[in-house]
C-alpha cells in the first residue's frame, strides 16, 4: 500500500483522514460513526491518560466508575441539560432478542420491553448526582472530588475519526463543594491543569477563556475552555471545565448540613477532555510526510534501524545497538530496535517518519567500525553523524529540543493568526483568506452572535480570561462593546 498522503494545501480534510488511517492510529468500524482505535493510536491515548490521571490525583481527585445506562427520568430532572443532549441520545427500549418466525434471523422480542427506557450515557451528571445524594450528608463529606475514565455515546450525524464520533473515550470529573467560591476555584484549577497538559505535553499552545451563554455546557452557569488553533486556521475546543452552580444539586436534592447546622445544597463542577485531543495533536504538528509527535507523548521516542547485507553484519551491529538500547531505557527513554529482516531499511525509514517517531538512529557496518551512528530528527528532518559514546546525552538533549521546538513553532503560528479587526468587511476577509482567530468587538447579544454565525460560519470561541477592557463598537451592529472576543471557524 502506498504511504503517500494528500498534501495539506490540496485537501486538508482528506490529508487528515488519510493520515489517521495510514499511520495506524484508528479506522472506521462496522458500526456507523464509531471507530476502532488501533494499538499505536491507543498507546498515544494511554500516555495522555496516564499524565492527566497523575495531575488529577496530585490535586486530590480520585477515580470511580458509574453505569453506562441512565434512566430516562433522570435526564428530565434538569431542564437545560435534557434540552442540550436530547437530539444526541441513544435509547435502550428492549432487553431481549428472539428468532424470527420466518427463520430470517433474530428480531427484538416485543414482550421484553423495559419498564423505563434507558439512555446510553452521553455524559454522567444525572446518574452521578443521584448517587451523590446518598454519599453527602454533612460538610465533613465535602469536597467530593471524583473523576471517571469512560466511554460516552452522542449520536452524531457527521463523524470524523477522533474529532467527532458517535462513541468516544474521555474522562469526566464531577465535584461537590460547600461554597460557591470553592466550586469556582475547582473549575479554574482544572482549566489550568488542562492548559498545562496541552502546552507541556502536547506542545499545543491554547487560549483559556469563557464560553458565551449560547456555547455553554447544558446546565452550566459558566463554562471555561481551552482553545487551540489547527494548521488550517480552524479552532478546536480541546477541553472544558464547568461551574454548575447548584442546578444539579437542586434537581437531585443533594444537601449537606453546614458547620452552623443548616441544610444547604452543594455547589458543583464537571469537566472533561476526550479522544478529540488525538485529533488536536495530529493537526497541530503533523506535515505532508505524516505524523509529527512531541516526545512527551510519543509511544516510541527513538527507533534504531540496522543497515546490513548479511546475518553476520546484523549480529555484530545488534550487539552494539542492544548496549545503546539498554542505556537509553535506563534514562526512561522509550526506544525500539527494529531488527526485522522482512523489510528493507528504506521502507522502515518511511514507516517511522509516517508514524512521527521523534528520533531515528541508523547504524551500518561502517558506523560500527568508526564508532559513529546517524541520527535524524522528525521535526526538522535534519540528519547528522555523531559518536556512539555521546548518543545517550545527545538523545536526551535533542528530545527536549524537539519538544520545545514544536511548541514554539505552533505558538508562533497561533500568534500570527490572531488578527484584530474593526469592520465586518475586514472580519469576513480575514476569515476567508487567512483564517485563525479574529479578535473583534461584540455587543454581547445572542442575536448578534447567531447572525455572525449564519453569515460567516464563525462562532465565538471564547472570551479570553486575560482580556483587557476597552471601549469599542460591535463588528456587526456598531453598538457599544466593552471588550473583544475571539471568533473562528471551528471543528
Amino acid at each position: 500500500m502506498s504511504k503517500n498522503l494528500t498534501k495539506r494545501e490540496t485537501d486538508y480534510s482528506k490529508w487528515y483522514n488519510e493520515l489517521v488511517v495510514k499511520a495506524d492510529l484508528a479506522e472506521n468500524s462496522g458500526v456507523r460513526g464509531c471507530m476502532v482505535i488501533k494499538p499505536y493510536g491507543f498507546a498515544i491515548w494511554e500516555k495522555m491518560q496516564a499524565q492527566l490521571d497523575k495531575m488529577f490525583k496530585e490535586t486530590g481527585h480520585e477515580n470511580a466508575y458509574f453505569p453506562l445506562f441512565i434512566p430516562k427520568s433522570y435526564l428530565s430532572k434538569e431542564a437545560d441539560h435534557v434540552k442540550g443532549f436530547a437530539k444526541e441520545c441513544a435509547v435502550v427500549t428492549h432487553y431481549r432478542l428472539k428468532n424470527a418466525e420466518d427463520g430470517s434471523g433474530v428480531v427484538v422480542d416485543p414482550e421484553a420491553k423495559l419498564e423505563e427506557e434507558l439512555i446510553v450515557r452521553p455524559t454522567s451528571e444525572t446518574i452521578i448526582w443521584d448517587t451523590y445524594r446518598k454519599w453527602i450528608e454533612s460538610y465533613r463529606d465535602l469536597p467530593l472530588l471524583i473523576n471517571q475514565w469512560a466511554n460516552v455515546v452522542r449520536w452524531e450525524m457527521r463523524t470524523r475519526l477522533f474529532l467527532r464520533t458517535a462513541e468516544f473515550l474521555w474522562q469526566e470529573g464531577h465535584t461537590a463543594h460547600a461554597t460557591e467560591k470553592e466550586a469556582i476555584q475547582e473549575a479554574e484549577l482544572i482549566l489550568d491543569i488542562y492548559g498545562d497538559f496541552a502546552e507541556k505535553f502536547m506542545a499545543m499552545p491554547v487560549i483559556k477563556g469563557l464560553k458565551t451563554a449560547s456555547e455553554r455546557f447544558a446546565g452550566a452557569i459558566e463554562t471555561y475552555c481551552i482553545e487551540g488553533l489547527m494548521q488550517d486556521g480552524k479552532a478546536l475546543q480541546a477541553g472544558t471545565s464547568h461551574f454548575l452552580g447548584q442546578n444539579f444539586a437542586k434537581a437531585f436534592d443533594v444537601q449537606f448540613t453546614s458547620k452552623e447546622g443548616k441544610r444547604e445544597h452543594v455547589w458543583a463542577t464537571s469537566w472533561g477532555v476526550s479522544t478529540r485531543l488525538m485529533g488536536a495533536l495530529i493537526m497541530t504538528h503533523s506535515d505532508d510526510l505524516g505524523l509529527v509527535l512531541p516526545p512527551n507523548l510519543a509511544p516510541i521516542q527513538v527507533v534504531i534501524i540496522p543497515i546490513h547485507r548479511n546475518d553476520e553484519q546484523l549480529d555484530a551491529i545488534s550487539e552494539k545497538i542492544n548496549q545503546i538500547v539498554k542505556e537509553l531505557r535506563s534514562k526512561n527513554i522509550s526506544v525500539k530496535f527494529d531488527n526485522r529482516t522482512t523489510h528493507k531499511p528504506g521502507w522502515k525509514f518511511a514507516e517511522y517518519e509516517l508514524k512521527g517517531v521523534p528520533l531515528r538512529i541508523a547504524m551500518g557496518p561502517r558506523d560500527l567500525e568508526n564508532g559513529t551512528l546517524e541520527i535524524a530528527r522528525r521535526d526538522t528532518l535534519e540528519k547528522q553523524s555523531i559518536s556512539q559514546e555521546n548518543v545517550v546525552d545527545f538523545v536526551e538533549k535533542t528530545l527536549k529540543e524537539i519538544q520545545e521546538n514544536l511548541f514554539t513553532k505552533a505558538y508562533n503560528y497561533r500568534e500570527s493568526h490572531i488578527i484584530e479587526v474593526e469592520t465586518f468587511e475586514e472580519f469576513k476577509h480575514i476569515l476567508n483568506t487567512k483564517g485563525g482567530f479574529v479578535s473583534a468587538h461584540w455587543d454581547g447579544t445572542a442575536e448578534t452572535e447567531d447572525k455572525i454565525k449564519e453569515l460567516t460560519k464563525a462562532t465565538i470561541r471564547c472570551i479570553p480570561l486575560n482580556n483587557k477592557i476597552e471601549e469599542g463598537k460591535c463588528v456587526l451592529t456598531g453598538k457599544k462593546s466593552t471588550q473583544r472576543v475571539l471568533f473562528a471557524k471551528a471543528y
